[in-house]
């Protein structure tokens, strides 16, 4: 369906900042990456909507500080994380109108003294609703006030704060921002832009341009001044269908050109967020038992329905095989991330660290009360028009954690459908921008729901049967194949299917594991097909031959006290598998899923912590889990998805 897009390409301005560069374990023994965490998507006061509409005053060095695990001050108390420090972060703030908002925090500047400021500081939230619908103009001032001035003293002010809490080997910041392309004002096309370097220049705006395509001339510019840089899209299940098309911005067919840019540019996809889950659904995957987790299925405006096709990421791995074999180039060839999304700057991902909307709070200072609470975990009205043009509407959820605030989460009548945050983790040789940011580049990523479950996933031609019971298993996986995000060679061998070895281990602090899965999809006549096997199984169970299940591992969760056992499941689980059912002949794609036991949601927790009813809503518990990137497979005849990857690696 062709959709029209808001148009305007703007000049981009470059700055540069003198910070020294960073080393790097060249050469380093690929067996030697160790597992990072981190967060690539986290908002702060910088942020237009999160100063509006959550009330935030965090700072991105106040982020940083928490992320690291050290004590901050937040709504007058003093706050820390009750999981482990991150291993790297990206502050996200949107590019649109950074910083400005929260100018009116300071009763003498030019914003809080200019007309338009005094009404948005007497309505902050409909101060918002006005900016945020008049988003698609071509205009990059507010009505009545130019912000550019502020927004590039902000922007160097996002810089300067990722650079002084950089420290190598230790803690890895990345420039970044957030760019909120929102067509016809409800599809979401939201993209995190992350540079490797110490600077970049002025960000690009969805008031510059709502075309992705432009948005990648922007990363394109900015590389040819020696600066790589990326963007990963997020929350595709608020899209409508957008962002996995099969058309491009114009409502054309994607072509070779538009494939080669996109897998350019776009290596990696937030597969799990706040904000819902973007792997599948069970519209999208009905003979996945595990498909239905954390689904926010709907658009980012009101409580409208987004069509699940081309909204979630398995569905994209297989239209990128579809469009390979038309044009030779796969645009959805993705490695995976997840995030936060968090609009306080408070990045935490344990389950007890939530408390409902898009906060993350420190659960022995920060909980909400049980007033609060019980709104929280009830279904309120809704909150937005199912038409964002029309009138203003009024929230009487008041934040989980800011008293006194009305709080419009602008997603959803049914708060207990946000969930705890995601991680992002990555095979790295040390924890420096340059050897993270190679990984995402090759794609050795994995994202999880929030637990540090560590996964690797490699694949091969020659693996022997039963490489995963050997100790030095991973350094003949690395020199006999490929680790996930790769390529396998193109000479299958008549009679022969690849062989692929994963191994997952638990959380230290976490519950044990139940299973690990290999997804796959291939082509098959016009469109595609999946298929999800068991390859590894926890307690001895078998995959029952006539219904192609496992039988479930159990559960041990207390609902009454939001406590589960560690008395079933494994601590790791690991296979060397192939492929029973491999075709040379179609392209294909695998990646590996692995789920923990059953736990308490934070919809438990809050709720036996405050002494209020469970909410009724079929989510009291979860199986948390983690993805690693795919590994694809493209016959021989197809060459140019090759290509591509090592377009990729030259980047890396």
């Amino acid at each position: 369906m062709h959709r029209k897009f808001g148009y305007l390409l703007a000049a981009t301005a470059f700055a540069a900042i003198a910070v020294p560069p960073c080393a790097f374990a060249q050469g380093a023994d690929p067996a030697s990456r160790q597992a990072y965490f981190g967060d690539l998507h986290l908002h702060t006061s910088y942020s237009f909507d999160a100063w509006a509409m959550m009330g935030t005053k965090i700072t991105p060095e106040d982020a940083y500080r928490f992320a690291k695990g050290e004590t901050i001050t937040y709504l007058g108390k003093q706050v820390h994380r009750v999981d482990p420090p991150l291993d790297f972060l990206a502050v996200t703030d949107h590019s649109e109108y950074l910083g400005v908002m929260r100018q009116l925090d300071d009763n003498s500047s030019s914003f809080s003294q200019s007309a338009v400021g005094k009404d948005i500081k007497k309505d902050p939230m409909k101060g918002f609703l006005s900016i945020f619908r008049n988003n698609t103009s071509s205009s990059r001032e507010i009505s009545g006030f130019d912000g550019s001035a502020v927004m590039q003293d902000a922007w160097q002010h996002e810089m300067d704060a990722a650079n002084a809490n950089y420290q190598p080997g230790k803690f890895t910041t990345f420039i970044a921002y957030e760019w909120t392309s929102m067509p016809q004002g409800r599809y979401n096309l939201h993209r995190n832009v992350i540079f490797n370097g110490d600077h970049a220049p002025l960000p690009f705006t969805s008031r510059d341009s709502q075309r992705p395509d432009d948005l990648w001339t922007y990363l394109e510019k900015t590389r040819e001044q020696g600066i790589d840089v990326i963007d990963i899209p997020h929350n595709a299940n608020a899209s409508g269908g957008l962002m996995f098309d099969w058309v491009n911005s114009d409502g054309k067919p994607i072509d070779e050109a538009y494939a080669q840019r996109r897998a350019s540019n776009e290596p990696l996809t937030e597969i799990y967020q706040n904000k819902g889950g973007s792997e599948t659904v069970p519209e999208l995957s009905s003979a996945d038992e595990f498909s239905n987790f954390e689904v926010m299925d709907t658009l980012l405006l009101g409580n409208v329905k987004s069509a699940p096709p081309g909204s979630y990421v398995r569905d994209a791995e297989g239209r990128g095989l579809v469009i390979q074999n038309r044009v030779g180039v796969n645009p959805y060839k993705l490695g995976f991330v997840a995030a936060s999304d968090f609009h306080n700057g408070l990045s935490t991902s344990a389950e007890n660290a939530f408390a409902g909307f898009v906060f993350g709070v420190d659960p022995n200072v920060t909980l909400p009360g049980p007033d609060a609470a019980k709104k929280v975990l009830t279904p309120q009205p809704a909150l937005f028009p199912v038409d964002p043009d029309s009138a203003e509407t009024t929230s009487n959820i008041p934040s989980p954690v800011i008293p006194n605030l009305p709080y419009n989460p602008a997603k959803t009548t049914d708060p207990t459908t946000f969930g705890s945050a995601g991680l992002t983790g990555v095979w790295a040789e040390e924890n420096t921008r340059p050897s993270i940011f190679a990984a995402f580049r090759r794609n050795e990523t994995f994202a999880t729901s929030g637990t540090r479950l560590r996964i690797r996933f490699f694949g091969s031609w020659d693996y022997p049967s039963g490489l995963t019971d050997h100790s030095d298993w991973v350094a003949t996986a690395y020199s006999q194949g490929v680790p996930m995000g790769g390529d396998l060679p193109a000479k299958a061998e008549a009679g022969k299917a690849p062989r692929f070895a994963v191994w997952a281990v638990k959380d230290p602090d976490g519950a044990n594991l139940d299973r690990v899965q290999i997804v796959k999809l291939w082509t098959e006549g016009d469109g595609y097909k999946e298929k999800i096997f068991d390859v590894a199984l926890s307690d001895g169970r078998k995959v029952d031959g006539k219904t192609g299940h496992a039988p479930p591992v159990g559960n041990t969760v207390d609902l009454n006290t939001a406590t589960y056992k560690n008395s079933i499941g494994a601590t790791q689980l690991s296979a060397t598998w192939q492929d029973p059912e491999f075709d040379p002949s179609k392209p294909a794609v695998y990646y590996a899923r692995a789920l923990e036991i059953p736990t308490p949601r934070w919809t438990t927790i809050l709720a036996v912590k405050t002494h209020l009813p469970l909410p009724d809503n079929g989510r009291a518990i979860l199986q948390e889990r983690a993805w690693a990137s795919p590994i694809w497979y493209t016959p021989a005849k197809s060459t140019a998805s090759r290509e591509t990857s090592k377009h990729n690696q030259a980047h890396g």
